[in-house]
């Protein structure tokens, strides 16, 4: 597996300073590679989720080791285009957009997913059959590691509901449109893989409905262990069944595969370093003040989400138990009740697991400056973005 160790995150941190994002490129190749061994056979296409992490310099690399790119917004789109990814590689998937995005991203000549009868049916109005389409469908199955993560089940805003078939159709119909692909997605973290095998069977039910039909795209939600008692998604194994599934599916067996992982690619690569600043003692517990908060890496307070944590800077310390908490004026805590070796001020804590969601959301919550990003390549740092100062701000503020 490949992995950064300690002396190389402290000396970046010392070069860059903290807090700070570090990724590992190879990391990105491997799990890369991990999946394309899985998922072997020519007719399968792997899309990067973009939404896990966007910087420019992932998204070269990204392009670099031959996956293609998912995007979430307009806004993604052009990033692709910006870094050299081929339109015919760029997928774009609409959740609750106005439509105008979906004529932009029609204009700029990117594979198209609709997810709402409302802008199916002004598709329809306004190209009718011209442009090929993809369709999301709501399968109603609950799956992911909780609810906020969960996207197929009946009470979620994803997809249009596979109840609402007749709809589709007469939409389909009426318009005479061109759809070319369905899609499901019904959330991350998916450890179970007969999750995946109940989607593929409740488009298997439907596919007959679109002659045109060229690809399925099961989405993601492949879950990657964050802690050593983790069960991971047993890619290999769901690659098997799912092969299985449509080479005995007369109408399916012909049809391309996708996936659209984006957590699965990059989580693993990414390395959140802090720097302690204070050591806090009272009766009910230790806390690890550190230099950072929830708006630099939202998920554990956002998700209840777990990243491992360990002290870098004293590896074979005691273990102790100690509260994690950030330096906002709001409730911002990483990790209550957690063993990490003996901590005192100035040390380095490194959370691990951290470059899926991480950057991405962050904020300037408190006026607080966005960290830096360095990409290591080849055993090199780079300077992939630089730590926001006083300017950035400022930055298009006006004062009347």
């Amino acid at each position: 597996m490949q992995q950064l160790d300690n002396e190389q995150l402290i000396q970046t941190a010392q070069q860059f300073g903290t807090p700070l994002y570090i990724y590992h490129s190879e990391k990105i190749t491997e799990q890369h590679q991990k999946l394309k061994a899985a998922f072997y056979k020519p007719n399968t296409k792997i899309f990067f989720a973009c939404k896990a992490l966007t910087n420019i310099s992932i998204l070269t690399h990204i392009k670099n080791i031959g996956c293609n790119i998912d995007c979430s917004s307009i806004n993604e789109v052009k990033l692709a285009i910006h870094v050299g990814f081929s339109t015919k590689n760029i997928l774009y998937t609409s959740n609750g957009i106005a439509f105008k995005e979906i004529e932009e991203a029609k204009k700029l000549g990117v594979n198209i997913t609709i997810d709402s009868l409302s802008n199916l049916a002004k598709f329809g109005e306004k190209f009718g059959n011209t442009y090929p389409l993809s369709l999301r469908i709501r399968p109603n199955i609950m799956g992911g590691g909780n609810l906020q993560i969960s996207t197929g089940h009946d009470e979620s805003k994803f997809g249009i509901p596979v109840t609402q078939l007749d709809q589709i159709l007469q939409t389909v119909q009426q318009h005479n449109i061109n759809v070319e692909g369905l899609h499901i997605h019904t959330g991350s973290d998916i450890d179970d893989i007969e999750v995946f095998i109940k989607g593929i069977e409740v488009l298997f039910e439907i596919l007959h409905h679109f002659p045109n039909l060229k690809f399925i795209d099961l989405g993601s939600g492949f879950k990657v262990k964050y802690k050593a008692t983790d069960k991971g998604t047993d890619i290999n194994l769901l690659a098997q069944k799912i092969y299985e599934d449509f080479e005995n599916h007369p109408a399916a067996k012909d049809l391309e595969i996708w996936f659209e992982p984006g957590k699965f690619l990059v989580s693993e690569s990414g390395y959140f370093i802090t720097q302690v600043n204070v050591i806090k003692h009272n009766e009910e517990a230790t806390f690890i003040g550190i230099d950072s908060g929830f708006n630099h890496l939202i998920r554990p307070m956002f998700y209840g989400s777990y990243h491992t944590i360990k002290n870098i800077s004293n590896p074979l310390g005691e273990a102790k138990e100690y509260a994690v908490v950030g330096n906002l004026c709001e409730t911002d805590t990483f990790a209550w009740q957690r063993k990490i070796e003996e901590t005192k001020e100035g040390d380095y804590l490194c959370f691990y697991n951290a470059g899926a969601y991480g950057f991405e959301m962050s904020s300037n919550f408190n006026s607080r400056f966005k960290p830096a990003e360095v990409l290591f390549k080849n055993n090199e740092p780079y300077l992939i973005r630089k730590r926001d100062e006083f300017e950035d701000l400022l930055h298009k503020q006006i004062m009347i």
